[in-house]
């Protein structure tokens, strides 16, 4: 399987401005650029994309990890805040922090944060990023 995104970008990085757009059209010329990235000018930037991928890769995997234990939740709420800091050479990402919570009936604290954790390292996102991933699992009763 291959999915698709594409960038538009015109100017110079902090006054230029550009577009991000998805294969499916969820995204479809979402403005991007320096001041969405760095500022609070209304638009995306790749962090929050990533953040937004992770969250839902995770989620997903989670779900799945649960249903294979014979566990179905109610509801799974993730939020991924990703780091970016200045490092020699540049910027990169140097973090993902995702914090879960979740609603499962009948099952115990011990069987959701082994779950957890397993999706936290499992999760294709996860593999694919170099950067620390840590987590904090919820279970909501």
């Amino acid at each position: 399987m291959k999915k698709t995104a594409t960038a538009h970008w015109s100017g110079d990085l902090k006054t230029g401005k550009g577009t991000i757009s998805t294969q499916s059209g969820a995204l479809k010329e979402q403005a991007y650029g320096f001041n969405t990235r760095f500022g609070d000018t209304p638009g995306t930037n790749p962090e929050e994309l990533l953040g937004a991928a992770h969250a839902g890769c995770f989620t997903m995997a989670l779900s799945n990890i649960l249903a294979e234990a014979g566990m179905v939740a109610q509801s799974l709420d993730t939020k991924a805040e990703v780091t970016l800091d200045k490092v020699e050479g540049g910027f990169a990402i140097t973090a993902v922090h995702l914090n879960v919570e979740a609603v499962i009936p009948g099952a115990s604290a011990q069987a959701f944060e082994d779950a957890a954790r397993k999706a936290e390292k499992g999760c294709p996102v996860s593999k694919v990023l170099n950067a620390k991933i840590s987590m904090d699992a919820k279970l909501k009763s």
